[in-house]
């Protein structure tokens, strides 16, 4: 047979019985849970009565310390537990992520290292490299301008140029 739609009314109808049932259940639980803490605290703390004397207060408070090292040392034992179990729970989530091929992006630091240093990280001590970025440029030779090599020597110029003489010449040169 075909399967057929529910209709909206019908939808929302059974939807709202079962978030009736479900509160109904969950307003059960939390009954029972304050009837367990009850008698929980009724079973291990009997009713206080008061001492009469100064003995029977120094027993009550040797006996409370005891009590309260006892329960130190079962919280100390549950919390090591949980750690541990936290830490299990976390590297087997790491190892799942593993699996399935997706990584989260850690968040890198910043770090001032030379490059010679990075590599040498890298590579380990065996391996020495130096990343000298200027041994691989080419050399290039700068080309003397032609005025330069048609002066020749710059002293003979200002010598020339020098005093009144050395000016008409450099007028008349260039006129």
């Amino acid at each position: 047979m075909a399967e057929r739609k529910m209709s909206s009314s019908r939808r929302n109808q059974l939807k709202s019985l079962l978030l009736q049932v479900g509160q109904a259940l969950l307003e059960q639980e939390a009954l029972q849970a304050e009837e367990q803490k009850r008698r929980y605290m009724e079973e291990s703390c009997p009713p206080l009565r008061p001492p009469l004397c100064m003995q029977e207060l120094q027993e009550l408070c040797k006996k409370l310390h005891k009590e309260i090292d006892a329960v130190d040392e079962e919280r100390y034992d549950m919390e090591s537990k949980v750690s541990k179990s936290n830490k299990e729970i976390e590297d087997l989530k790491l190892k799942v992520q593993d699996l399935k091929g997706k990584f989260r992006k850690p968040a890198l630091k910043k770090v001032r290292m030379s490059a010679d240093a990075m590599l040498a990280a890298l590579l380990g001590s065996k391996h020495k490299v130096s990343l000298d970025l200027r041994a691989n440029l080419r050399q290039v030779k700068k080309e003397q301008k032609e005025e330069e090599k048609q002066t020749g020597d710059w002293r003979k110029n200002i010598e020339d140029k020098a005093g009144m003489d050395g000016r008409k010449k450099m007028f008349e040169t260039d006129a």
